[in-house]
């Protein structure tokens, strides 16, 4: 099967309380009875879309999405630059997962993780083991500083005149200096107009790291303020703190991760996150079997053909084992 599967509503949701004064939003989509699997979206900060849900079988799986901190429809949105981010954390993310399956009364389930959510993904597995079937990754990260640097600095030798314009919406004194901490500051500024600039450079620049890939549509998210702000807010927030891992963390500690097994699917052409991340990630976990695709960071047809497949399969293994 080359194409995900049919649109499918939720058949249950709701709002989860996790403290700090925030509410996440969840749901539920395919078979109550089904195979668990959380759905950790990118960003960080996109929150999710009903895209994700299609690459389930709904018949085979008990579907769960949720929009993360700030994100999507969970609140206080973090659109409104007067949102506190302090509470916004990796940790924090971690802690909202397990509350999330304890709600649910999952036991384990299959972690699914794209681009930020694979580092997501990646950190909850390896601090709860116990609670976790099967991965799969699309897009691999780590979020590293060496990852988060190639981002926004390296990788703007492929596009130099949108890096150009990146560069100069910073003060001209923090040019040559760490952009992401640049435009940390700038999307806190008191000024409206000043953060409202700062959200829009930041966005055109995500949009041009993808810009040469095949299925490449400008990402229409980009044109609400609202999306906008949340979007460019909450990554700079996360980049900005190295995603409060220690460096080569994911790495050290994959050994955490024995007996589980793993699909890592990777664009081979994805500028923004090159190939060697998952190649590393592949290296350190024995469980995990990497696939190279002729993509981009935002997939394709043959991402997606091997997301579905990866989820198939997964699904199937369940059917023996209970039988």
């Amino acid at each position: 099967m080359s194409e995900r599967y049919p649109e499918i509503e939720p058949y249950e949701h709701g709002m989860l309380d996790v403290g700090d004064g925030q509410r996440l939003y969840w749901e539920v989509c395919g078979s109550p009875n089904g195979k668990p699997a959380v759905v950790l979206h990118g960003g960080p900060g996109s929150g999710c879309t009903p895209g994700l849900r299609r690459y389930f079988d709904p018949a085979a799986y008990r579907i769960v999405l949720f929009d993360q901190r700030g994100a999507g429809r969970s609140v206080p949105h973090a659109g409104d630059p007067a949102v506190d981010l302090s509470t916004n954390t990796t940790h924090h993310l971690i802690a909202d997962i397990e509350l999330l399956r304890e709600l649910l009364g999952v036991e384990r389930w299959l972690v699914w993780g794209g681009s930020w959510g694979a580092t997501l993904a990646l950190a909850y597995a390896e601090r709860h083991p116990q609670r976790v079937a099967e991965v799969v990754l699309a897009s691999v990260t780590m979020t590293r500083p060496a990852d988060i640097h190639w981002l926004y600095h390296g990788v703007g030798r492929f596009f130099p005149e949108e890096w150009s314009r990146f560069r100069e919406g910073v003060p001209a004194a923090e040019r040559d200096g760490d952009l992401v901490a640049a435009y940390y500051r700038l999307l806190n500024h008191p000024d409206p107009a000043v953060r409202d600039k700062a959200a829009r450079d930041w966005c055109d620049w995500e949009d041009a790291v993808v810009s040469l890939e095949s299925d490449y549509r400008r990402n229409p998210r980009y044109d609400d303020p609202r999306f906008r702000m949340a979007f460019a807010r909450i990554v700079t927030h996360y980049f900005h703190h190295h995603a409060w891992l220690e460096d080569g963390i994911l790495l050290r500690d994959a050994h955490r991760l024995a007996g589980i097994p793993g699909i890592l699917v990777h664009g081979r052409l994805d500028l923004g996150g090159p190939t060697v991340t998952a190649w590393e990630v592949a290296q350190a976990w024995p469980y995990a079997e990497l696939e190279l695709v002729g993509t981009g960071h935002t997939g394709g047809d043959e991402m997606t053909e091997r997301l579905v497949a990866a989820t198939d399969r997964f699904a199937n293994s369940a059917r023996r084992d209970a039988l």
